[in-house]
């Protein structure tokens, strides 16, 4: 017997316009990743408003393979090519930036290796006339239910990575994270706490502009699959989660990146020391995890040193500022 998934009510005064949406995008050196992309937002149904592509100053055809999707998709097209690699984190300031600034109400950030499932647009509209911070569901690259760990132990400022998988009657539970492959936002929640981060460059950018997003509003995480992932990466099967491979950039920026966590931390008045360096501490340790049981090596581990290293520099920054709100939209 097939259960009826629950379903959000909402009013007519209240019925989500997909056109006020933006699907924002942040590509580098991956077109045939990106075309898969763009072929499942030209089947969608129904379409977003617009989809921002921004280009990490790419050096593949990733230009020409948006050009070709110009009168196919749809819908408006906008391209934004960066003079230089931003990263994760600059690419979805920028994205988040230009669909705020062309006015769109809501933004659906995700990357370039997944692809939309049909309805996903209006699977995630179903939950706008209760929500402005939405994080949707998807498939892992097999085809199966992929865990995204959406809680985190906020005094300690990491994932808490077997927070219950499954959902009750409601079909959402509250969270306070969140993930660029998939996030949902409201201009109103971006306005409030500004653009991502893009001194992140990589890693936990995403985690702490969801946790920013829940301290203004009930975030959640819905019961509906809108993505699938399109590429395969290495994992360890734990059994009941897996663990991905990483790189020696992604080494450094994960522990590096734990001092703009703390300067954050300090400005929402929430950095505990001694509660925070055991959730530096953890991740040191899931990082020499990863690197024995999923990459097989012991190699590496000078980048996660050299990451602490930097992030003591940031730590002591006394002129670190966050980023700032975004003046509003004016009438027009």
């Amino acid at each position: 017997m097939t259960v009826a998934e629950p379903r959000p009510s909402q009013s007519s005064s209240t019925a989500f316009d997909p056109a006020s949406a933006a699907i924002a995008v942040v590509t580098f050196n991956r077109s045939a990743l990106l075309s898969r992309l763009l072929e499942s937002i030209c089947v969608m149904e129904p379409k977003p408003g617009r989809v921002i592509i921004i280009d990490n100053a790419s050096e593949d055809d990733t230009e020409s393979v948006v050009e070709s999707f110009g009168e196919r998709l749809g819908t408006e097209l906008v391209y934004r090519r960066l003079a230089e690699n931003t990263g994760g984190s600059g690419g979805f300031s920028e994205g988040v930036r230009t669909a705020y600034e062309l006015g769109s109400e809501w933004i659906w950030l995700m990357d370039d290796d997944v692809e939309v499932i049909s309805d996903g647009l209006a699977k995630m509209g179903r939950w706008t006339g209760r929500f402005k911070s939405i994080q949707g569901r998807r498939y892992d690259y097999d085809g199966s239910e992929f865990y995204w760990q959406y809680r985190v132990a906020e005094r300690m400022g990491i994932p808490i990575p077997f927070a219950p998988a499954g959902f009750d009657d409601s079909g959402f539970k509250p969270m306070n994270s969140g993930c660029f492959e998939g996030m949902f936002i409201h201009r109103d929640i971006v306005q409030r706490i500004g653009l991502p981060d893009p001194r992140f460059f990589i890693y936990w950018d995403d985690q702490l502009y969801g946790w920013l997003a829940s301290r203004e509003t009930t975030s959640v995480i819905v019961n509906e699959f809108v993505l699938r992932r399109t590429r395969a990466i290495r994992q360890w099967d734990m059994g009941i989660r897996h663990m991905n491979a990483s790189s020696d950039t992604y080494r450094f920026y994960i522990m590096r990146n734990r001092a703009l966590i703390k300067q954050y931390y300090r400005s929402e008045g929430v950095y505990v020391p001694v509660l925070f360096g055991i959730g530096t501490a953890l991740t040191f340790a899931k990082e020499l995890i990863r690197l024995l049981f999923v990459e097989r090596t012991t190699r590496g581990t000078s980048h996660l040193w050299r990451g602490l290293a930097e992030g003591r520099k940031i730590s002591r920054d006394r002129s670190f500022a966050r980023m700032a709100p975004l003046e509003p939209r004016q009438a027009e």
